[in-house]
């Protein structure tokens, strides 16, 4: 067995999310989501990422896929950008 989140369902990822959200009636809020997935004992890493979700009602398991897709999106982009800045800082 491996600990934490170390292997594969761990981290963040789509597959991970939806594992700690089967189940969930749909419509759900944020708050729902976030609550049924400690109820699933999911990782830090999940709760943070549903976290970051806009506060609304999902209708379904695409609707909280496609908020990942632009949760996990825009903190990629901030990242890259902050490595961005970091390169060019560097190479001055």
């Amino acid at each position: 067995m491996t600990p934490g989140n170390v292997g594969r369902g761990g981290g963040q990822s789509p597959a991970n999310v939806t594992k700690h959200l089967k189940g969930i009636d749909f419509p759900a809020s944020k708050q729902d989501l976030i609550k049924h997935a400690q109820h699933e004992h999911a990782d830090k890493e999940v709760i943070s990422q549903l976290q970051g979700f806009e506060e609304r009602q999902y209708g379904s398991m695409a609707d909280v896929m496609k908020a990942y897709g632009k949760e996990h999106q825009g903190s990629s982009r901030s990242k890259s950008s902050q490595q961005q800045g970091q390169q060019s800082r560097q190479s001055k």
